[in-house]
């Protein structure tokens, strides 16, 4: 094995090596005055106790300063049937504000009232804890406030640089 170093700069090599790595994909979500989805895989748990999860988020992002304004957001764990979602809320061309959502179904969280996309495999609503700014992202750590799981068995994954279906066992 063979371990090139790459220049600092250049993200390539990076971004070749992580879409090596497979991920679950959600949509992170606020709702509210600065209601905005996005879709995400660098998430994950941080703690059973107390429960919480992060999720990394560009600066440049619309998420990102929705996050912060909000101080919370809604997490939808994406099934394998919602590619087109994912997709959805991955393009930076797709109107922004209430018109993202129009055709969408969902639901407001209970506790945060951020959109919660039907279909999923679960749902997360967290209050935002912290916020750590690191390179041209912020990592957010959200506290658990509220989970709820799905019907659907068969997860979404990205990997390689494409959409992947992860087969469930029985439950």
């Amino acid at each position: 094995m063979a371990i090139s170093p790459g220049p600092a700069a250049n993200p390539a090599p990076l971004r070749e090596v992580m879409s090596l790595f497979a991920t679950g994909v959600t949509v992170l979500s606020v709702g509210g005055e600065h209601i905005h989805g996005m879709t995400a895989n660098a998430f994950t748990s941080v703690s059973l106790e107390p429960p919480s999860v992060l999720c990394s988020v560009a600066h440049s992002a619309v998420m990102h300063k929705a996050i912060l304004t909000a101080g919370h957001f809604g997490v939808s764990i994406m099934g394998a049937g919602q590619e087109g979602l994912a997709r959805f809320f991955a393009d930076k061309q797709r109107p922004l504000g209430p018109p993202q959502f129009a055709d969408v179904d969902w639901s407001p969280g209970p506790r945060t009232g951020a959109p919660l996309l039907e279909g999923s495999l679960a749902w997360l609503e967290c209050e935002l804890s912290e916020a750590y700014d690191v390179g041209d992202h912020s990592i957010f750590i959200g506290d658990v406030v509220g989970s709820s799981r799905g019907d659907g068995q068969d997860g979404l994954l990205f990997f390689s640089g494409g959409f992947q279906r992860a087969a469930s066992t029985s439950r």
